[in-house]
């Protein structure tokens, strides 16, 4: 269930990608998009206006099956387009979403690419799919020639989009199609590994802290409660992304039962976000600007778990 409401999800699809246009405004559209490649800034636009009026049309007529996504996957149109025709368009989709969604209800039964069946979905998908794209465009911005504007407006998402953003994405790694789409993952299965993540700029009362627990047959995840993290380690049992990554080093954060995770994730909001999305690395650099945060994520305990974990709950973005 999100923790958003649905008003709430209508309303942020409009306000992020307001938040996204500013990104085009005296940029280079045709800058490449260092996080997502192959695509130009422009692209990268025409992407996310396309998959709103997709959405929309979905919604506005009630489909009940699945609709071409030529809308989502055709960025070649208008090559030459300017900055302000681009974000007029843009701005005009998520509009035309955001009245779809309310004039259609949370509840009514429409298709939908994941369990859900009703413009909900849709609602809180197209959101964070906005909010994520956003942060490519960041990256853009952050990275162009003369970028320093980029980089003084770093990444950030306001602490309940990016709470719910991440209760999306576990929700996606809990599906059965996950381990039916990468065996790879059965390999670390059944064992008693166990996955946190904790946000270390969030409030005590948005619990941002999630445990994935990797069973037999199913990949289970829950927000812990009394999530209050606890000191960290010494710097030897512990690294930080870019650093030699070392299986089984000291494993930190109990769980909910009290014994450690195998692997624990720690870094702001934003940056875990970004980290689940493959926008910042387990490995090496991250792209700047990477977030508002309080310091670099922080990985601790077995580092291949996290990139087999990553890998099989990713599957969806790399089709």
């Amino acid at each position: 269930m999100a923790s958003m409401s649905y008003d709430r999800h209508c309303a942020e699809i409009v306000a992020q990608t307001a938040l996204l246009r500013t990104r085009l405004d005296d940029a280079d559209l045709s800058a490449p998009v260092p996080t997502c490649p192959g695509w130009t800034l422009a692209q990268l636009a025409r992407h996310l206006g396309g998959a709103h009026r997709w959405a929309e049309t979905i919604i506005r007529t009630r489909a009940a099956e699945p609709v071409p996504d030529d809308l989502v996957n055709d960025v070649s149109g208008h090559p030459d387009v300017d900055a302000a025709t681009l974000g007029a368009w843009l701005t005009d989709g998520a509009e035309q979403l955001a009245d779809a969604l309310r004039t259609a209800g949370p509840d009514t039964p429409v298709w939908t690419v994941a369990p859900g069946g009703t413009p909900a979905f849709w609602a809180r998908r197209m959101t964070h799919e906005t909010v994520v794209h956003r942060a490519d465009a960041t990256f853009v911005a952050a990275q162009s020639p003369g970028g320093s504007a980029g980089a003084a407006r770093p990444f950030a998402v306001v602490e309940d989009v990016a709470v719910d953003a991440l209760d999306e994405w576990m929700s996606f790694g809990s599906l059965p199609v996950v381990r039916e789409t990468t065996p790879r993952i059965a390999d670390f299965m059944g064992r008693g590994h166990t996955l946190r993540f904790q946000a270390t700029d969030a409030a005590p009362e948005a619990a941002a802290d999630w445990l994935i627990a990797l069973e037999a047959d199913a990949l289970t995840w829950h927000r812990p409660p009394s999530p209050a993290l606890s000191p960290p380690p010494p710097l030897s049992a512990s690294f930080e992304r870019g650093d030699p990554p070392e299986r089984g080093g000291a494993p930190d954060a109990p769980d909910a039962l009290g014994a450690p995770a195998t692997t624990t994730v720690r870094g702001a909001l934003s940056d875990l976000l970004l980290l689940v999305y493959g926008r910042i690395p387990t490995r090496g650099a991250a792209p700047a600007p990477v977030g508002a945060g309080t310091g670099p994520v922080e990985i601790r305990g077995d580092v291949p778990l996290l990139d087999a974990w990553l890998h099989a709950v990713s599957f969806w973005l790399r089709e």
